[in-house]
């Protein structure tokens, strides 16, 4: 939501500033537009993998909707509980029927949140058949978590950095717009001045658009998009506090207070919180 807000301001505060003493008309070039966004479009395709483009917008709608919620969180916390508890109490095999399809698992569908966010599922899931085979080893384990914590940090991360690419492009490929149009007016130097002085002006919109789509549009949607990757993350690092906590044998409150302890400030539920919705988690 703030990034769309963020776009009216930008918007607002330009052209409120220009069209006091400025034509609207002069700045609507679509041959310009043409030529900076579809070149951008262009070096955004010779640059990156189409993976990277699909991802491309579906990160920037996930930026539009923001980080995960503090109620996202506790519900993790609270489904990481009911499967600690239910794994204490009847042994990590009692989870295999859960884990191996968590979409019709009794336990999992009492958190929709959760299976909503796949890759998440599909990370807890992994793990804990992992322990149902009978691995005990929770510092090769937490190895292999970091590992794969990496990779999907790094494969993420692609994305708002292409993005960046082109918004760094972008006032390059405005500069090419306006030197072909300054090539356009020198064929019509014969013109009389106001002529020229409107072939000049839609030149010049070429540079003046790069560097507002650059500056005031793509370079600050890449750096959100960054940053609510980077505190989604947070998603990911709770889940393998707690699964270390399970495996090292601690209770399943204990484990989960260790991955609460992982939080950042603005989404960490209060122990107290978390302590009274625990008195409520469901069983499978």
């Amino acid at each position: 939501m703030f990034l769309i807000i963020g776009y009216i301001i930008v918007l607002g505060a330009v052209l409120g500033g220009y069209l006091p003493h400025g034509d609207f008309g002069v700045l609507v070039q679509p041959l310009e537009i043409l030529i900076i966004f579809g070149a951008a479009f262009g070096t955004f395709l010779i640059a990156n993998p189409m993976s990277v483009l699909k991802k491309s917008i579906a990160y920037t709608i996930r930026a539009l909707k923001g980080p995960k919620k503090k109620d996202t969180y506790l519900e993790l916390l609270i489904c990481l509980y009911a499967v600690f508890r239910l794994a204490k109490s009847k042994g990590d095999l009692a989870l295999e029927s859960h884990v191996e399809n968590p979409e019709s698992s009794s336990l999992f569908a009492n958190f929709p949140g959760l299976l909503k966010d796949h890759h998440a599922t599909d990370f807890l899931c992994d793990y804990l058949r992992l322990l149902t085979l009978g691995t005990t080893n929770s510092y090769e384990l937490e190895a292999v978590m970091d590992m794969e914590l990496e990779i999907h940090h790094e494969e993420d991360h692609m994305v708002p950095a292409a993005i960046q690419t082109v918004g760094d492009a972008l006032p390059g490929l405005g500069i090419v717009a306006a030197v072909l149009g300054i090539i356009v007016t020198m064929g019509s130097v014969t013109e009389p001045p106001e002529v020229l002085g409107g072939l000049i002006a839609a030149a010049l919109v070429g540079t003046f658009l790069g560097i507002l789509a650059s500056y005031g549009f793509v370079g600050p949607t890449a750096e959100l998009i960054k940053k609510t990757l980077d505190q989604d993350g947070k998603y990911f690092s709770c889940i393998k506090a707690a699964l270390i906590g399970h495996m090292q044998g601690y209770a399943p409150q204990v484990s989960v207070e260790f991955a609460r302890k992982t939080l950042p400030s603005t989404v960490r539920p209060s122990f107290k919180e978390l302590d009274e919705a625990l008195q409520d988690a469901p069983t499978a």
